[in-house]
């Protein structure tokens, strides 16, 4: 009996400690406050690749940049810690750096372009007598003449008008000794008196003159042509004594009370314009007059050497200063949408070819960069499709500095420096002179990092290098050609382009890595006197 209680204890306490241990892995294992539950993060969407180097350059698709670098991916909803730039209070007042509220406006578009004056086509008019003859008397006989309509142009004699008349002239004697004769006879004699006057007719006499001739049967060596339009005379061929020919143009005359502009609108202004429109017209020769007109024709066809489309706008021209040929500048008012639209001023854009950014004011000196999508530009805005807000704060002055800034701190990044934010202004005078590493003793404190590599340029004014230099180890940094600040502009002095040099740098305050030795590597290994040649002709 004892045996067997002995045996029930162990498998007691047994049970008791694989219960106790299983409790324990559970509170240790599984979900709590201090150790959530790992959930299988979705696949994010990648939204572009940016330059590894922080240049303002992006791609839709995986790509290297000049030096061997992979672009970096940027997913949905990322945000890098340098994408946010941080400006000291009296850096923003020096930097002059402004904000403006994108609000939501009503963008009214003003087109503009250049026309000329023209004569409306309806209203010109040619005189071209359809029988043959000659011009006794020119009764218009300059150019430029005004005439009303109605007036004597000239007069002519032609024998097909005289042989006319007298057709008329005998039918009309004709009627009156037939007055006693059958119907018959009379309508055959009243046919052919109506057949005289109808062949005047074609010939475009004057209802005026063919009255006088039906009233008093007067047959005339000449003819007198007048004028079918008031207007003024464009052309005139005529000149007296000569002989014309059917068709022959003697006048060309324009009524100039309304006129035409001929406006050339580029391409990419046409969706702007359209029929009915108002239309303001200023013309050089009057400068402090302004014309209104309406917008009558768009053209179907572009000038393929311009990338222009004629316009047709019709004003009038009771004064008559309006004169054919004559310069001028057009301008359309459209509106592309009735209601009111996101905008932000077009100064607070930043285009870089492949995306357009704007720096969001985030308060307490911080600039966030962010990618919009706009849409039209009407008089110095831009609609904002998407990627603001309304009341969103953009800066509009001085953001191409502060973009540079965030350009640099991504630039480090991809060196493998991650900086919790960029900062400009706090370290200002550190960066503005030799100070950051005036001296080799304060150079010494820091990590000091080797390199060589050929000289491609310097810059003397500002004390700078750039150098094609070979891999840094130290810094994990590729081949690759940087431009680099010396801590000492006297250290480039003996230095030249083209030079094969080694040199130490060390890193600033704010990121930045200054050169604080730098020498030609024929100084640094002058043992290697088979290397001079080579160098001297890589010179």
């Amino acid at each position: 009996m004892k045996t067997t209680a002995k045996l029930m204890a162990v498998i007691a306490l047994a049970a008791a400690i694989l219960a106790a241990g299983y409790w324990w892995g559970n509170t240790q294992s599984g979900p709590s406050a201090a150790n959530p539950p790992k959930t299988l993060i979705p696949d994010r969407k990648i939204l572009y690749y940016r330059n590894p180097m922080g240049h303002p350059d992006t791609s839709p698709v995986p790509k290297k940049d000049s030096m061997g670098m992979d672009y970096l991916p940027v997913y949905e909803g990322e945000a890098a810690p340098s994408d946010v730039v941080t400006i000291s209070t009296e850096k923003i007042q020096k930097l002059g750096v402004r904000t403006e509220i994108a609000a939501l406006r009503e963008l009214t578009r003003t087109v503009r372009a250049v026309a000329t004056v023209q004569a409306d086509e309806r209203r010109l008019y040619t005189v071209a007598p359809k029988f043959e003859g000659w011009i006794q008397r020119l009764y218009v006989n300059t150019t430029g003449q005004a005439v009303k309509k109605g007036e004597p142009l000239m007069d002519v004699y032609s024998p097909e008008l005289i042989t006319a008349q007298h057709e008329y002239s005998i039918a009309r004697k004709g009627l009156k000794s037939v007055e006693d004769s059958s119907p018959d006879v009379q309508g055959g004699i009243q046919r052919l008196a109506e057949s005289a006057l109808q062949r005047l007719r074609n010939w475009d006499i004057s209802e005026s003159d063919l009255q006088t001739l039906q009233q008093k049967g007067e047959i005339g060596q000449t003819i007198t042509l007048r004028s079918p339009v008031s207007g003024v005379v464009l052309e005139k061929p005529a000149i007296q004594g000569m002989r014309f020919m059917p068709g022959e143009v003697l006048y060309r005359i324009s009524d100039l009370s309304r006129v035409w502009m001929l406006a050339d609108v580029f391409e990419q202004d046409l969706a702007m314009v359209h029929r009915g429109q108002t239309a303001t017209i200023r013309i050089d020769a009057y400068p402090e007059k302004i014309f209104n007109g309406e917008v009558t024709f768009i053209y179907p066809t572009v000038m393929p050497e311009t990338r222009t489309a004629k316009v047709r706008i019709e004003l009038s021209n009771n004064e008559g200063l309006l004169k054919p040929a004559m310069y001028g500048r057009v301008e359309f008012s459209s509106s592309h949408r009735k209601d009111k639209v996101l905008t932000v001023p077009d100064s607070a854009v930043l285009d870089t070819g492949t995306r357009r950014l704007v720096l969001v004011a985030l308060g307490e000196g911080r600039f966030e960069p962010r990618t919009v999508k706009l849409g039209m530009h009407a008089d110095g805005y831009a609609e904002v499709l998407g990627g603001l807000a309304a009341g969103d704060a953009v800066v509009v002055s001085a953001n191409f500095l502060i973009d540079a800034e965030s350009n640099l701190g991504t630039a480090l990044g991809g060196f493998g420096h991650h900086p919790s934010g960029s900062t400009l202004g706090e370290n200002e005078q550190a960066r503005s002179g030799a100070a950051s590493v005036a001296t080799s003793a304060a150079a010494s404190a820091q990590a000091t990092h080797r390199g060589e590599g050929r000289i491609e340029a310097m810059d003397w004014a500002h004390a700078t290098v750039t150098i094609a230099h070979d891999p840094i180890t130290s810094l994990n940094w590729p081949a690759m050609t940087m431009d680099f600040r010396a801590g000492d502009p006297a250290l480039l002095r003996p230095l030249k382009p083209g030079q094969k040099v080694g040199f130490e740098m060390v890193e600033g305050p704010d990121g930045e890595y200054v050169i604080v030795r730098i020498q030609s590597s024929q100084a640094i290994q002058p043992a290697s006197a088979n290397a001079a040649p080579s160098n001297q002709r890589g010179h």
